[in-house]
C-alpha cells in the first residue's frame, strides 16, 4: 500500500484526488521540489524546502507550512512507504478556482501534493559518463523559480533523447546556461566554471553543495558565464542534479570532451559528494568506485 500527502493529510494513493480546476493542472501555476532519499533519510532537505518557500514567495504564493512542518510530514510519508533509496516529489499549486488568468482571492488555499518513488543511483552513468546535445534556450526569463511550467525543459530533453543523448545543454546565443534538467559545469586547466546564480538558471541544491565542496577542498571555482566555444574546449564537463548527482558528460554533439572519459576533477568531486551524503544519511551500499 502506497501513501501520499494531500493538503497535509497522509492518505492512500488511491484516495488522492485533485480538482479539475486546480490551477496547477490548468496553468502550471505552482512550484515544486524533488528531494533525494538515502537510507530512508532526506538529503539536504532544509536547502530544498527553503528554496521551495522562496519559489513560492517569488510568485506570490503563500505556503502555509514551516520547514519543520514539511519535514515532519515528508519523513512520516517516507517511513510509511518504507522508502530506503529514492526521491520525494512535492508541489504546491495556487489552489482550485474557476479558470481565470488573474490570481484568485485570498480565500483560495494552495493545494499540496507529495509522493515517494523508489529510484536507484545512476551509478553506471556516473562512472562512464553520458552524451549531450546543444540546444537554444527558449525558456522564460525566471528560471530561478522552480515552477511547474516545464514545457521548454521537456521539449529540450525530448530533442536530446531523439538524438540519442542523455541531456540537452541549453544556451542563450553563445552563453551556456544549464541543462534541461540539470546544472552544467566545465573544468579548464584545473578550474571549475559554473554559470552564476541569476534568473537564467535554477540555483540547484546539488550545484550549491558542489560549490561548497570546491571551496572546502582546494578546487578552484569561478561562478561566471562561459560560452559554447568554452564548453567544446573544456577538459571536463559534468551535469549535476538531485537525481543525477554528478554525472560526467563525455561527448557533446558527437565530439568527445577532453579524452572522452570522465576527468580527475569530476571524479574527485563525485567522491567528496558521496562523503557528504554519508555524513548526513549514513553509509551508501552502492558507490561509484
Amino acid at each position: 500500500m502506497e501513501y501520499v500527502i494531500l493538503n497535509g493529510d497522509l492518505i492512500e494513493r488511491s484516495e488522492a484526488k485533485v480538482d479539475i480546476e486546480d490551477r496547477g493542472y490548468q496553468f502550471g501555476d505552482g512550484v515544486y521540489e524533488v528531494i533525494r532519499v538515502y537510507n530512508g533519510k532526506m538529503f539536504t532537505a532544509d536547502e530544498h524546502l527553503e528554496r521551495l518557500l522562496e519559489s513560492g514567495r517569488k510568485i506570490e504564493l503563500d505556503i502555509p507550512y514551516s520547514i519543520g512542518q514539511l519535514k515532519q510530514m515528508l519523513a512520516e510519508m517516507i517511513e510509511r512507504n518504507n522508502l530506503e533509496l529514492g526521491i520525494v516529489y512535492m508541489q504546491f499549486s495556487r489552489g482550485t478556482s474557476p479558470r481565470n488568468h488573474a490570481y484568485p482571492g485570498a480565500d483560495v488555499e494552495p493545494v499540496l501534493t507529495a509522493y515517494t518513488r523508489e529510484t536507484s543511483r545512476p551509478v553506471e552513468s556516473m562512472r562512464n559518463g553520458v552524451k549531450a546535445s546543444l540546444i537554444e534556450d527558449i525558456r522564460w526569463l525566471r528560471c530561478d523559480i522552480k515552477s511547474l511550467n516545464l514545457l521548454g525543459n521537456i521539449m529540450a530533453k525530448q530533442k536530446a533523447a531523439q538524438s540519442g543523448c542523455f541531456e540537452a545543454i541549453q544556451h542563450r546565443g553563445d552563453t551556456v546556461t544549464e541543462g534541461s534538467s540539470s546544472n552544467i559545469a566545465i573544468v579548464k586547466d584545473g578550474t571549475l566554471y559554473t554559470h552564476p546564480a541569476t534568473n537564467l538558471i535554477l540555483n540547484g541544491i546539488t550545484r550549491r553543495k558542489i560549490n561548497e565542496i570546491c571551496r572546502g577542498n582546494g578546487v578552484a571555482l569561478e561562478e561566471s558565464a562561459f560560452t559554447k566555444d568554452d564548453l567544446q574546449d573544456a577538459d571536463e564537463v559534468f551535469m549535476s542534479s538531485t537525481s543525477a548527482e554528478i554525472t560526467p558528460i563525455i561527448e557533446i554533439e558527437g565530439k568527445p570532451v577532453g579524452n572522452g572519459s570522465p576527468g580527475p576533477i569530476t571524479n574527485k568531486l563525485q567522491n567528496l559528494f558521496e562523503e557528504a551524503i554519508e555524513k548526513e544519511c549514513g553509509s551508501l551500499t552502492v558507490k561509484i568506485r
